[in-house]
């Protein structure tokens, strides 16, 4: 089953459900208010009596009008009733999850939003599966790691790695799709895939689509379905440029080719028109950037993109010190 065929089941799951509780309420409301039951009665009688003079070949034009008079009234009574009894006048109206395409996933003959949309989830879902994103969060991130030492230019690395932090944390808490793209650069080690999958973590929590893997991981894939080497339901470079967040890690790992500038080109460039926000990490400095990629995404990258320097030692090292240390010391 492919994605767009798992979406469709899904709504028509919705679908059922939607028809399942209405019928409950229905039966609720029968049992609670009979009044209403002999409306709805009343009206079912009169159209069966039109029904029965249509095919008669009676003229029927004046009774028609009478009947939706008749039928506008009732339906007023018992919203009435309802509002009287404490529900909502719409308690016996069916609420579908979409009420553009009544859950069935096609609208004016074509795929409804909902469908497309979901579908779209789905594939990044199976993207992410490896993806381990509640690993990370800011509570586990620990600046004290960070304490006690200087950048080149004596200042302090604790300082410059808490704004670091804190930008981080509010901008997942703020994060709406008209938040800003990010670069983060600096040695291997700093922290920058941490605070990356803490932000993916707080943002899938909002029901953002969030799409996250190193940038050579993405090109290969993207580069498998464009020369079909591999046959797959979905088109993942529709999906990087589409999610609501993507974040590119260790961008300058991947092979140098034509193929993969233009596509990194791409994915920066047209999500910066669809105004989409997009995190990217990488180990080199601007220096390094321009050396490898052409003026277009170095210029996208540093004009557009807030940038942040994470400095200080490789954490994992410190760690690792720091695990040593207390086991001598037991």
């Amino acid at each position: 089953m492919n994605e767009t065929e798992h979406a469709l089941q899904l709504i028509s799951d919705r679908r059922n459900a939607a028809i399942a509780q209405n019928q409950e309420r229905i039966q609720e409301i029968e049992r609670r208010i009979p009044e209403i039951v002999e409306i709805n009665h009343q009206l079912y009688s009169t159209s069966r009596e039109l029904m029965r003079i249509i095919q008669k070949g009676e003229d029927v034009t004046a009774k028609v009008q009478n009947l939706q008079q008749n039928n506008q009234q009732a339906q007023q009574m018992i919203r009435n009733l309802l509002v009287q009894n404490g529900y909502p006048e719409d308690y016996l109206e069916m609420h579908y999850t979409c009420e553009k395409c009544q859950d069935t996933g096609y609208s004016g003959g074509k795929f409804c939003t909902c469908l497309t949309e979901l579908s779209a989830k789905l594939a990044a879902e199976k993207l992410n599966r490896s993806v381990q994103f509640t690993s990370c969060s800011f509570s586990s991130f620990s600046l004290s790691y960070y304490a006690n030492q200087h950048t080149a230019s004596g200042k302090s690395c604790y300082a410059a790695m808490e704004c670091v932090y804190l930008f981080c944390q509010e901008y997942a808490r703020q994060f709406s799709l008209d938040s800003p793209s990010i670069l983060m650069y600096g040695k291997t080690g700093l922290g920058k895939t941490h605070l990356s999958l803490a932000i993916a973590n707080e943002v899938l929590k909002k029901g953002f689509s969030v799409l996250y893997d190193s940038v050579i991981n993405f090109l290969r894939q993207v580069e498998k379905e464009h020369f079909g080497r591999e046959t797959r339901e979905m088109d993942t470079l529709e999906l990087l440029l589409s999610c609501d967040l993507l974040i590119l890690d260790d961008l300058g790992t991947e092979f140098h080719s034509q193929f993969y500038q233009s596509t990194i080109y791409n994915i920066i460039n047209t999500r910066m028109n669809r105004h989409k926000p997009t995190i990217i990490s990488t180990n080199l400095n601007y220096d390094e950037i321009s050396h490898l990629y052409d003026e277009r995404i170095t210029s996208r990258l540093f004009t557009t993109y807030t940038i942040h320097h994470f400095v200080g030692m490789d954490v994992r090292i410190l760690k690792k010190q720091k695990e040593q240390q207390s086991q001598r010391n037991i």
